[in-house]
């Protein structure tokens, strides 16, 4: 029994470092045919590598909002903040899978190959399942009325830790066997290592997982709705200021869910079009790159997102980006304009005064030949 498992071993270990297996894969799906693998990067994918670029700048920037405003570390911006670092992470393995691809696909073994695929795979996973944590936070925290900041903490860290032990797994299994080593019918057209089944299973978590989504979300604007529009509950101001608070915010959430569906779902199709087409019978499955690199702007609207529909990110993310210029010392943005009235003063011999403000309550007087003319200028 033991020597069977050791030559089992010996045996996938030879196969993940043959780099023989990886060109028989791709030439049996047909993607040898195509021209892609033996030029260098088509511009398109510079396109995506810029994108990517811009992904993981922007996500870095909300993380260090986040990170730095003091106002944001609670629960709920710590989950927001793990989904950005998913998006960052995204932005980055898309980028490593883009600079492996094209001319140095057939250089890689099997074991980089997956590597490479399985980073993509994970960051994914990790961003929808972030999305569901947050989800899951937003419920109980409107079920419970008086939470406890404690249990919110715990409840959060294992939402994160959670999510990620989750992602790893379902990022991992290919590298652990699920894959389509020495068995070419059942292998993937888009991904010539995955099994079908594999990319099957994938395709119904991120479905399964969306639906959850989708219901959590209509029982919290149900439960929060009912609450409104009653009478007694309206006249608590404590609990509609929080009521008006956990909509603004789960306003942010939702828009972040329905972009998300948008980009990913073209490349969900696409997957489940590759689980049932014969392997060289559909050739929209050779343009896979596409699909991905449209799903990949979801990173990139993110974090124009949270800039956009919350007014403390807003303020958060001009105070890092510029933070002498457009802010004041107690955080609020600074009104930087003119002013110009005409105002009704008292005459004196030597005619009327213009007064210049410095929007600290003092003004300059100043002779002028222009009478019940008030020059303000605020700053």
């Amino acid at each position: 029994m033991a020597n069977a498992s050791s030559v089992a071993l010996t045996s996938a270990y030879e196969d993940y470092h043959c780099n023989e297996i990886l060109q028989l894969h791709y030439n049996y799906t047909g993607k040898l045919e195509q021209d892609r693998y033996k030029d260098r990067l088509k511009p398109e994918a510079v396109v995506f590598l810029f994108i990517c670029l811009l992904i993981v700048v922007e996500n870095s920037i909300v993380l260090m909002t986040i990170w730095r405003n003091k106002k944001f570390h609670m629960p709920m911006y710590y989950l927001l903040g793990n989904l950005t670092l998913s998006d960052l992470l995204a932005g980055f393995t898309y980028m490593l899978n883009i600079a492996l691809s094209g001319p140095y696909t057939l250089k890689l073994t099997p074991l980089l190959w997956f590597l490479r695929e399985g980073g993509v795979f994970i960051t994914l996973a990790a961003s929808v399942i972030s999305l569901l944590a947050i989800a899951i936070e937003r419920y109980f925290t409107m079920l419970n009325t008086k939470p406890y900041h404690r249990a919110k903490r715990n409840r959060m860290f294992a939402l994160i830790a959670a999510s990620w032990a989750l992602s790893l797994l379902l990022g991992a299994l290919p590298v652990m066997g699920w894959n389509c080593v020495h068995d070419l019918p059942n292998c993937s057209t888009v991904l010539p290592l995955y099994a079908k089944s594999y990319i099957f299973f994938c395709v119904f978590v991120f479905m399964a997982v969306l639906l959850a989504i989708v219901l959590l979300y209509g029982r919290i604007f149900h439960f929060v709705k009912s609450n409104t529009q009653n009478p007694v509950c309206v006249q608590r101001k404590p609990y509609g200021l929080r009521s008006r608070k956990y909509m603004a915010l789960l306003k942010t959430v939702t828009i972040v869910l329905g972009v998300f569906i948008l980009c990913w779902m073209p490349l969900f199709v696409l997957l489940l079009m590759d689980f049932m087409c014969p392997v060289k019978e559909c050739p929209i499955l050779f343009k896979a790159d596409y699909f991905l690199g449209v799903a990949m702007i979801n990173s990139f609207i993110n974090p124009v997102i949270y800039t956009l529909t919350s007014r403390d990110m807003r303020r958060g993310f001009l105070k890092l980006l510029c933070c002498p210029c457009l802010m004041t010392k107690d955080g609020r943005i600074k009104k930087i304009g003119i002013r110009i009235s005409l105002t009704k003063t008292d005459a004196t011999r030597h005619g009327l005064e213009t007064t210049i403000s410095s929007g600290n309550g003092t003004t300059l007087p100043v002779k002028s030949i222009y009478p019940k003319l008030k020059l303000s200028v605020v700053a």
